[in-house]
């Protein structure tokens, strides 16, 4: 449990423990095709097969080599899968002849290779792909020019292809294997929260995040991109005064879970403060100077207010002139009513001090209005606070903590629920519920 003392935070009562929360931080992470081409590209070599001999595979005198022309290119499928393209040239030399006697001619033409890979995300953070070979087109078509003689050597060609398609697919496996590990993003998340931070300078409230598990959604695909949702399951605490101790640095994340829908909710509870001289200065502007009728025309003028605490209980205490000459005290215990947010009185006590022996008789009657008049017009505004909460809230947890990792929040519910009375002021303790994000941006690998 996070304590609050008094002193740490001169308006918050002692000893209130803020409970630990439990929450979900979500962290969509979206994964650029390109980035997966940059890996795929930069490991396949421009040259990607090379045949130099004329005598090999049964002294068939032919020379090939292929060359990557562009990019490798990725898109999207519909069934978490990627679809590969490899655009290649091929230059070809074949010998015509027999008997160790042989003419060569050379030619160059172009071909597609395309392939299907299904994407496994795996509990321990890697992908494993399985790809597998789906054709290739030309586009020339390869033929031997030896004048009045044209061969055509797709059938020599096709052979090595299929080949060289077929090791093209173990090769992507392995290299998407070794490349595409998540584990740094996700340790770089779960270290995000080591350290408290701050949601209110005003109040000097801290929050801090505890992550305690990963679940994970399933891929979504799209022509461009590959979406995932991450959940961290966490408790939130909160503090206020001094600035909470950091969690140690984790240097490996659990394996994840894999879920079908991750929760949105982010729970959290805030404090605003008000300090008496304030509840105060608020009774003032509603009551001092100001008279109101008492009995047979009479009146009563508030001439003096207060606002404290006195025995766990918000008091309020008045001085009187004209009709009713004394001190009344209103005490009663402060509630948050949605309906006027604000905090008023219920439970409301009353008492006269007054060396008047006819005033003590008029008790009954004044207590009545008196009571009446504070239960019905006095409280103390909270819209302002929670307004303000909210936007301390959103701004605090909306900031780019690190390179590449941006938090973003969202408050869609805020209220009080506890009023706390303190030595100083009154604490509203505020429960929050928002959507907290971690937006992982510039992924590369």
């Amino acid at each position: 449990m996070a304590k609050v003392s008094s002193q740490q935070s001169a308006t918050v009562v002692g000893n209130y423990d803020f409970p630990k929360i439990k929450s979900s931080v979500t962290m969509p992470v979206k994964i650029p095709l390109a980035e997966i081409a940059n890996v795929i590209n930069a490991n396949v070599p421009q040259l990607i097969f090379s045949d130099d001999s004329y005598t090999d595979n049964n002294n068939d005198q032919f020379k090939v080599k292929v060359w990557k022309t562009r990019p490798v290119r990725l898109v999207g499928g519909t069934k978490q899968n990627l679809l590969i393209e490899v655009p290649l040239k091929i230059w070809a030399e074949k010998g015509i002849g027999t008997l160790g006697m042989y003419t060569y001619q050379d030619t160059t033409f172009e071909a597609v290779l395309y392939f299907n890979s299904q994407l496994t995300l795996n509990n321990n953070w890697t992908v494993t792909t399985k790809t597998s070979p789906m054709g290739f087109k030309w586009v020339t078509k390869p033929v031997l020019d030896f004048g009045k003689i044209q061969v055509p050597i797709s059938g020599l060609i096709e052979s090595s292809l299929a080949k060289q398609q077929s090791d093209f697919c173990n090769t992507i496996d392995a290299m998407m294997l070794k490349q595409l590990n998540f584990q740094p993003y996700a340790l770089m998340a779960w270290n995000q929260f080591s350290e408290p931070f701050s949601i209110s300078d005003q109040f000097s409230t801290w929050l801090k995040i505890s992550p305690q598990k990963i679940n994970i959604s399933p891929l979504v695909f799209y022509g461009n991109q590959i979406e995932v949702n991450i959940g961290v399951d966490t408790y939130s605490e909160t503090f206020t005064g001094a600035k909470p101790a950091s969690s140690p640095i984790v240097k490996t994340v659990p394996d994840f879970s894999s879920v079908a829908v991750l929760p949105q909710r982010f729970l959290l509870q805030t404090t605003a403060n008000v300090p008496y001289a304030e509840a105060t200065k608020i009774a003032e502007n509603m009551f001092l100077n100001k008279s109101f009728d008492f009995r047979g025309g009479s009146k009563i003028k508030v001439s003096g207010i207060k606002v404290y605490e006195e025995k766990e209980r918000l008091t309020i205490e008045v001085k009187c002139e004209d009709a009713v000459q004394g001190t009344a005290f209103i005490s009663g215990i402060p509630v948050y009513d949605s309906s006027k947010r604000s905090i008023v009185l219920t439970d409301t006590k009353f008492r006269l001090k007054t060396k008047n022996i006819l005033h003590k008789t008029a008790t009954l009657l004044f207590q009545g209005k008196i009571v009446r008049m504070i239960e019905e017009e006095y409280g103390i505004p909270m819209a302002a606070l929670e307004d303000s909460s909210r936007v301390s809230i959103e701004q605090n947890l909306s900031k780019t903590y690190y390179k590449g990792l941006k938090m973003q929040g969202k408050v869609f519910d805020l209220k009080p629920s506890n009023i706390l009375l303190g030595s100083g002021g009154i604490t509203a303790v505020i429960d929050t519920e928002a959507q907290l994000k971690l937006l992982v941006q510039g992924l590369q690998f």
